[in-house]
């Protein structure tokens, strides 16, 4: 979930002007707050994913590959998937050799029916042009569990940065409360679903840690709203 001020967007996936750069994004990670968000978000992810390693997993609209990275340190075989070959050639310089890198469309993606173990997105979606789509493409290559993030209109996060088109990284980017999130996936071969939240303070301060351990993940509040399910 970055946070930048000179931003602009493209449809299909994060597009930066020349001010923002894969470096820059990447580098935002490393700061105490990037670095907050970063490992709350997936802390999420991974508990909901509940993969072992060994298993296969999809990063669909990876960027940097920063998720990418994390899950593989893990133990997973991870495959990320960005439409921007800068982006995706700044994975590969910045990453284990071991991981795949591959260009292509989360609408469309380029794999066989459950092709990977599980399959993961996190924030990614909101910038994809056809997203319902790209929903079903997501459960359709998983083999077991997926796992997709979203910005939640009902949060403190897109009062501050969704309202009125967005602002800095968050311009042109779809929000969405928790029963639009259900529709998506409406009559897909899915069990299961749970519907999640992390970033209830997106400040990252001391305040913001310890809300984020006191409220549950179930309050519908969060920055991010994570649905995960499994295949059927």
């Amino acid at each position: 979930m970055f946070d930048a001020s000179a931003t602009v967007r493209r449809s299909g996936r994060l597009a930066y002007d020349t001010v923002m750069d894969p470096a820059l994004y990447d580098a935002w990670y490393d700061t105490p707050r990037g670095r907050w968000i970063g490992e709350t978000e997936f802390a999420l992810a991974a508990r909901l994913l509940d993969a072992r390693a060994g298993a296969t997993l999809l990063d669909a609209g990876c960027g940097t590959g920063w998720f990418t990275r994390r899950f593989a340190a893990t133990g997973l075989a991870v495959t990320g998937l960005d439409t921007d070959p800068k982006w995706l050639d700044y994975a590969r310089t910045h990453s284990d050799a071991s991981l795949a890198w591959i260009a292509g469309d989360a609408a469309a993606l380029p794999f066989a029916d459950a092709s990977f173990d599980h399959a993961v997105s996190i924030a990614a979606l909101c910038f994809v042009a056809d997203e319902a789509r790209a929903v079903a493409e997501i459960v359709r290559v998983a083999r077991r569990r997926f796992a997709i993030g979203w910005l939640n209109r009902s949060s403190l996060l897109y009062r501050q940065k969704g309202r009125h088109g967005g602002s800095g990284a968050y311009r042109g980017a779809r929000w969405h409360d928790a029963r639009e999130i259900r529709t998506l996936f409406a009559g897909l071969p899915v069990k299961n679903l749970r519907l999640r939240s992390a970033i209830f303070l997106p400040s990252a301060t001391r305040c913001a840690a310890r809300l984020e351990r006191i409220l549950p993940g179930v309050s519908p509040w969060g920055g991010l709203l994570l649905m995960a399910g499994e295949k059927i």
